[in-house]
């Protein structure tokens, strides 16, 4: 039997789950919960094999609850649960350890396919979720290409005042770095925002960041 804990906000959704999971011979949802510290409880209490749990929730959101689950001692299978409007959770769950994510909207025999695949060892991932997710990775690779080619005019010297905006440096802080003079500094910032198309600073940081220039 997989023993499965649901967790979500929307009471709806719970009981949703609940109904299309119970209806399988070899799933059970022994709990239930509606935010992330819920969540925890209900995990450390249960003991389940398979955690489906919703991203976007008040209070301790799935995010930190998928961080503190993946703590425990022999934790269960995390998928994530999302309707997908924000690219960027689904990615950070991935990286915090979950097994997988499912949109609200898969459908009841995939539904259950899937639980039994996570609760096997296996990463899931929806069909339209997976089709999302490859998406949202291209036009990732599409914007730091774009950011790269931004970048060809610029002398090396230049290059390495952008990774410094990309840290966050001030023009003191760049001046110590790269051993030249504020004013020296300044000039290059100046001549590398027309370079680049930038208004400002920040935008020539979050380029650098795009462009590969600065980790994380």
């Amino acid at each position: 039997m997989i023993r499965v804990v649901v967790v979500d906000d929307e009471p709806m959704v719970c009981a949703h789950l609940r109904v299309i999971l119970g209806a399988a011979a070899d799933v059970e949802v022994v709990a239930e919960a509606h935010d992330g510290a819920e969540g925890v409880e209900a995990v450390v209490r249960h003991r389940p094999d398979v955690v489906l749990m919703d991203l976007r929730m008040p209070g301790v959101d799935g995010l930190a609850a998928i961080d503190r689950i993946a703590t425990l001692p022999s934790p269960p299978r995390v998928v994530a649960l999302t309707t997908f409007d924000a690219d960027s959770y689904v990615l950070r769950a991935l990286g915090s350890g979950a097994a997988g994510f499912l949109l609200k909207s898969t459908p009841p025999e995939d539904l259950v396919e899937l639980v039994r695949v996570a609760a096997a060892g296996h990463t899931v991932l929806s069909p339209a979720a997976a089709a999302r997710l490859v998406d949202a990775s291209v036009a990732g690779r599409r914007r730091d290409e774009d950011a790269r080619s931004r970048l060809r005019g610029l002398t090396d010297r230049e290059l390495g005042v952008l990774a410094c905006l990309g840290r966050g440096m001030s023009n003191a802080d760049i001046a110590g770095e790269l051993h030249l003079s504020e004013s020296t500094v300044k000039s290059y910032v100046s001549r590398m925002l027309v370079k680049v198309d930038c208004r400002n600073r920040t935008q020539a940081g979050l380029l650098a960041r795009e462009a590969g220039l600065v980790g994380g």
